[in-house]
């Protein structure tokens, strides 16, 4: 390799590294080179020097489309969540940024009032997951609902199921917005089967666990649901007022005191 003239080693990187479909990898090896005899880098050091930055780029890369195949209402991160208003569940929402949940096939619930910020915590750990490598879908309990009634109808609802498994993380947003017929509370509990110690769900409620049984309209089908999703959970409640309404003059939504009294601490 010493024998090589710089202009054809960099013709010869950039070949190979077309041949590996790592074309990064030529501008790493350039830009590295003269860090590396300046260090006196032994030949170990420089190769796993430009892939380190092979792989750090292709996670980055990576990690940004799933964040848009992911269908996130917007891009929310745990850096801009107002903690001051939430100060109680930091800990637990730094424990769960650190991914290991994910690989523990455990749940996460986020309970409580409206305007408190579970979607915006939902979205930012989803975002978490797919940096971390997980492929993560976000939708509505509604859109859900209508996702898997389309496979249902359309008879390919084992293999809807099937394949949503193959995701790292699901999030269901806005739990108990608007009830479900029997169908859909039946279509819904085999989307939170399916994924029973097999993969991690993520949802949020302005209810409590008390009061599922209406959303689902059976309470058999709703205590068998929550048993499965929080068997394996971190269950997460946000007290307080809703954030939208600060600054407002409105220190209270309809809703807010009789969720908070019977959201469990």
């Amino acid at each position: 390799m010493t024998a090589t003239k710089p202009t054809e080693a960099v013709k010869q990187i950039t070949f190979l590294a077309g041949a590996l479909k790592a074309p990064r990898i030529t501008d790493a090896a350039t830009r590295l080179a003269d860090q590396a005899r300046d260090a006196g880098w032994s030949f170990e050091d420089y190769l796993a020097a430009v892939l380190e930055r092979e792989v750090s780029a292709r996670n980055a890369s990576g990690g940004e489309l799933r964040i848009k195949a992911a269908g996130f209402p917007g891009r929310k991160t745990l850096e801009d969540f107002a903690w001051d208003a939430q100060p109680t569940i930091r800990p637990q929402v730094a424990a769960l940024a650190s991914g290991g949940f994910l690989a523990e096939a455990r749940n996460v619930v986020l309970l409580g009032p409206p305007g408190t910020g579970k979607t915006h915590l939902a979205t930012a750990l989803g975002i978490v997951a797919a940096r971390h490598g997980h492929r993560v879908l976000f939708a509505t309990a509604t859109h859900w609902v209508t996702r898997l009634t389309d496979a249902h109808r359309a008879g390919r609802l084992p293999a809807e199921l099937a394949r949503l498994r193959r995701y790292g993380l699901i999030i269901v947003d806005e739990v108990g917005y608007l009830p479900f017929e029997q169908d859909a509370a039946n279509l819904f509990f085999q989307l939170v089967s399916s994924r029973y110690e097999h993969a991690s769900l993520i949802l949020t409620s302005n209810l409590p666990f008390s009061g599922w049984g209406g959303v689902f309209g059976d309470q058999a089908v709703a205590a068998a649901m929550i048993d499965r999703i929080v068997h394996h959970a971190d269950v997460l409640t946000l007290k307080g007022a809703s954030y939208r309404l600060r600054g407002r003059g409105i220190d209270s939504l309809p809703s807010i005191r009789t969720t908070t009294e019977q959201t469990p601490s």
